[in-house]
């Protein structure tokens, strides 16, 4: 339990948290922000890292010249393409098989059929518009390598997606994360980045779950 309210801490107070690890630390927050990015977007079993904050946090701190922005959309859009790369390459391993894994503290199955549901229904759009929903970003590559879509196709999304997805918030955060009123309610700001998207998602995957076979 008090890993998960660190954990929570951590997600809805991560621009204090940047801080004060810059202050420590210096430029190897840009490795520990690489490494987030990459385990969210490579590991099926960490989807619960805060991506959409956190890149909007970086932004708002390139913009106060605490951070460099070009870096950091370099840096951090590597370790989402590679780590989408990452997951699909697992998902191709494992296969068909992935459908008998039982619920665990390590595999999220609801998860897992939420995003395979959406998959189901949006086909390979779901690699790009994956990329601003929560929990389904990590699962999506997961589920395209167990759909079998080819390498060539699957990166060309992971690439779109990852783009969209690393630029846009960064630089969102960039021009209008260090407004007063944001700043003062980034909290609540937070939430509706999380919760707005999951909601789309459980739309989404109820909608196809519906489909006929």
């Amino acid at each position: 339990m008090d890993i998960l309210l660190s954990l929570l801490d951590f997600i809805l107070h991560v621009d204090k948290h940047l801080e004060v690890f810059v202050q420590n630390y210096g430029t190897w927050v840009y490795a520990l922000l690489f490494l987030i990015i990459f385990v969210e977007t490579g590991l099926v079993v960490m989807p619960f890292l805060p991506g959409d904050s956190l890149l909007f946090v970086v932004g708002a701190m390139c913009g106060v010249g605490v951070m460099s922005y070009p870096i950091s959309v370099g840096l951090l859009l590597a370790a989402a393409i590679l780590g989408n790369q990452s997951n699909y390459t697992i998902g191709r391993y494992f296969g068909p098989k992935v459908f008998a894994w039982e619920d665990s503290r390590w595999f999220n199955k609801k998860a897992f059929t939420q995003a395979h549901a959406f998959y189901e229904k949006y086909g390979g759009i779901t690699i790009v518009a994956a990329r601003f929903m929560p929990f389904v970003r990590t699962f999506a590559p997961f589920v395209a390598g167990v759909a079998q879509m080819t390498r060539r196709r699957f990166t060309l999304f992971d690439v779109m997606g990852g783009t969209l997805w690393v630029v846009g918030v960064i630089t969102v955060g960039y021009f209008f994360g260090n407004i007063p009123w944001v700043k003062l309610n980034l909290d609540k700001i937070i939430w509706a980045i999380i919760l707005v998207p999951g909601l789309f998602v459980l739309a989404g995957a109820w909608r196809a779950r519906g489909k006929p076979a």
